[in-house]
């Protein structure tokens, strides 16, 4: 019997748009670990807390920035692929996270990462709208950063409060599902996206 190549593992930074412990957005992205494909390895980054206010004068006091900076863009770099999970404030999306894309999207030692990074959005809110405006707000950002937004499917979970229990497990099929489509399109984004992923690499490393 032949035996068939094995597909890669991709691995896939996950970012919580809150500092939240407990948020909604953290609560999705551990979900979603657990709907994965075995294929997709997922991560999520604990760190977000430690990257200060983007400052210019930092930058010229060392260009690899500061040590919260450096790790999250090391996180990056190591990964395939980054997944965002955005809550919404006032309309958009929050600072904390609007602030580390600024610091990501400056040139460094290790480039300019987010550029050709396939990258996945999805949200939950407590409310009824499910992130759908902090969610286009984070695409136009992140186009502007040189990254490879995957369109579709999208997901926006609302009323947040119904699709977990009170240990913070997903307790919702048809979020389940959602989030098994999600990963699974997300696999294959980074597959297609896989030779501009290639070619950023080589411009970072030379």
């Amino acid at each position: 019997m032949i035996a068939l190549p094995l597909a890669p593992v991709r691995r896939v930074l996950c970012l919580a748009g809150s500092l939240r412990r407990d948020s909604w957005n953290r609560r999705l992205l551990h979900a979603a670990i657990d709907q994965a494909p075995s294929t997709l390895a997922l991560t999520v980054y604990t760190d977000l807390a430690a990257v200060p206010l983007f400052d210019e004068d930092l930058e010229q006091h060392d260009p690899a920035g500061p040590a919260g900076v450096q790790a999250l863009r090391a996180a990056l770099v190591a990964a395939d692929g980054l997944v965002i999970a955005t809550p919404e404030y006032n309309h958009s999306l929050p600072g904390v996270l609007k602030n580390a894309l600024d610091w990501l999207s400056r040139e460094s030692p290790l480039g300019e990462v987010l550029v050709d990074k396939p990258v996945a959005v999805l949200g939950a809110s407590a409310g009824p709208w499910g992130t759908r405006l902090a969610q286009a707000s984070l695409r136009q950002v992140l186009h502007t950063c040189g990254a490879l937004v995957m369109p579709t499917p999208t997901l926006f979970m609302a009323n947040a409060a119904a699709h977990f229990d009170g240990h913070g497990t997903l307790i919702d099929d048809a979020g389940a599902q959602a989030l098994q489509r999600f990963t699974r399109a997300f696999e294959q984004w980074i597959g297609r996206m896989a030779p501009a992923t290639a070619e950023a690499s080589i411009r970072r490393h030379g």
